[in-house]
């Protein structure tokens, strides 16, 4: 089987440009700060056994009333503590592990089912555009948040359940923007010489078309790990999260929300942690975004 030797320059150039892409977020001042924070908060949960200062289940202080930051007089409890006497900083770095792990990958999950569906809608068109199009309009015409809360409460809260209801939830959403992607792209001379040399449909799409919308999926994939940390959290917050005793920022926030007038250190310190993460990842966007334009 021949090469056709005038596609690889331009696959190359496809690979150099997202590499290039990758290096100038170091033009884009937002960009920057949003990877920062990334890589500060990736740094702490890798590093949560090392850096936390106990460990985020142990009941250290059994007392009735928290310890607040300011009556802290010893400086062993930087955060103060909960109800239980449990260390706040530690029970923050530990859950970032949580977030940080099923976050990006239930995001990825939500991706690998809806890229091929939007591929094959896009460029199938026909009855496999209908039918794709018509499933995920179904599902989205649910409230996302309500969605979310049916399906855990269905199945149970665990982290491969709140796998599965993002994936169920957040594919549609995908299907529809590689669908539209696809529509314009399928229609520019590489793939008409594609198909002209007789290349399978699978091999155009996943090699022709699909790289040449890398642009718009990876900024979208950016600020889609935001809401799906946002998600995480609120679903903690209504009991349906990750069970506990394991440290869960929105369990945190729901557990002492009671509280939170007379000790709002037990609440206000997992809400920046979500706060700042999400910002970092839409910061991170902001800035992707921009470089894209430039390039």
């Amino acid at each position: 089987m021949a090469v056709d030797t005038q596609d690889v320059p331009r696959r190359e150039s496809a690979v150099l440009r997202s590499l290039k892409g990758i290096a100038l977020i170091r033009e884009s001042v937002v960009g920057v700060i949003g990877l920062t924070i990334i890589v500060f908060w990736v740094l702490v949960a890798l590093l949560a056994d090392v850096i936390a200062p106990f460990p985020p289940n142990q009941n250290y202080i059994p007392l009735a009333t928290p310890l607040t930051p300011t009556l802290d007089g010893s400086g062993m409890f930087w955060l103060g503590t909960d109800l239980q006497g449990r260390d706040i900083l530690s029970r923050i770095i530990h859950g970032s592990r949580k977030v940080l792990m099923l976050a990006p990958l239930a995001t990825l999950c939500a991706y690998a089912v809806g890229i091929p569906m939007g591929l094959a809608a896009g460029y199938k068109r026909g009855w496999v555009d209908d039918v794709l199009s018509f499933l995920s309009n179904v599902i989205l015409s649910f409230p996302i948040l309500v969605l979310y809360v049916i399906i855990i409460a269905t199945v149970g809260s665990s982290a491969i359940n709140i796998l599965l209801a993002v994936t169920f939830a957040s594919a549609p959403g995908i299907m529809r923007i590689v669908r539209g992607l696809v529509l314009d792209l399928r229609n520019r001379e590489y793939v008409f010489a594609a198909e002209t040399r007789g290349e399978p449909g699978w091999r155009i799409m996943l090699i022709e078309i699909l790289p040449n919308a890398r642009g718009p999926l990876i900024v979208d994939a950016c600020l889609r790990v935001g809401y799906v940390i946002i998600t995480i959290g609120v679903l903690g917050f209504l009991g349906l999260g990750l069970p506990p005793p394991d440290p869960d920022w929105g369990g945190m926030i729901n557990e002492f929300r009671v509280m939170s007038m007379s000790f709002p250190h037990m609440t206000v310190f997992p809400c920046l942690a979500i706060s700042s993460l999400v910002l970092g990842f839409n910061l991170l966007a902001d800035g992707l975004r921009e470089v894209s334009l430039r390039d």
